[in-house]
């Protein structure tokens, strides 16, 4: 694809149908063609993005308009937001219209709970991506076991986590 509109169009719309349960199931492959395949940005560009995607009010969708706004300034945030949000709305409606009329079917009740664990997965290969992308140095490995530990094992809300990793950062431990 030579127009860079055309690209974010043509990957984020494929994306948008794979993206199940929600836009962070996808982060690998966002990575993966954003860094790996079209070298639109750096390791350390997509790890950015991510965060401040987090940090921002409103959807965590919002990594796309980032990455969009990179390649192609306002059009591409709008067309890379518009081909995420647009196949999976669609699809969405449609489904969910069918999906309601067969509440007590047995294939809806095993569908939903094999969606489950795919759900996890996806969501457990985006933290794997997104550690590798941000942790450069033994340290920030350790801190984010560490916290992922600590968050998986306790009832500590993570904004303690997330501010001892940021005293961390200051202190110039990563």
């Amino acid at each position: 694809m030579n127009s860079p509109l055309l690209a974010l169009a043509g990957y984020f719309a494929l994306l948008s149908l794979f993206a199940i349960g929600g836009a962070n199931a996808a982060i690998p492959e966002f990575h993966r063609i954003a860094v790996d395949v079209m070298h639109w940005i750096s390791d350390r560009q997509f790890a950015d993005m991510f965060a401040i995607a987090q940090m921002s009010p409103g959807p965590n969708v919002i990594i796309v308009t980032l990455i969009g706004y990179h390649v192609a300034g306002l059009a591409g945030a709008a067309v890379a937001t518009a081909a995420m949000i647009g196949p999976s709305c669609f699809l969405a409606y449609g489904a969910t219209r069918v999906w309601d009329r067969f509440k007590e079917a047995r294939w809806r009740i095993a569908i939903q709970a094999g969606l489950v664990p795919v759900s996890l997965g996806l969501i457990s290969a985006s933290a794997f991506v997104l550690a590798r992308a941000a942790d450069h140095n033994a340290v920030a490995g350790l801190i984010t076991a560490t916290t992922a530990a600590v968050a998986f094992a306790t009832r500590v809300n993570p904004l303690w986590l997330f501010a001892a990793g940021g005293v961390l950062g200051l202190t110039g431990w990563l």
